[in-house]
């Protein structure tokens, strides 16, 4: 009787312990590394840990241009005029 019960309990907190685990991932969704976009504007983000500032290829309709870039979330411009950044391998 006492390995049902335990099971019981077990079973029941797996939807608790599961919840919890998406609980943080919108955050985490939300703010992507790398390129990401809203319906408005376009953001990089740079996930360090190191305090490293890299240089990102922006992506615009004409010509391309490169942009120095610190840690965290980078607002580039319009959604409507950037169509991507990308890290181009070098630190500024």
């Amino acid at each position: 009787m006492s390995v049902r019960r335990t099971l019981s309990v077990v079973l029941g907190a797996v939807p608790l312990i599961l919840g919890l685990s998406t609980a943080a991932a919108p955050s985490a969704v939300a703010n992507p590394c790398g390129f990401y976009s809203t319906s408005s504007d376009a953001y990089y983000n740079h996930c360090t840990s190191d305090g490293s500032r890299v240089v990102v290829e922006v992506e615009v309709w004409g010509p391309n241009y490169e942009r120095c870039v610190s840690p965290g979330v980078t607002w580039l411009g319009s959604a409507g005029s950037i169509d991507g950044a990308s890290y181009v391998g070098r630190t500024c």
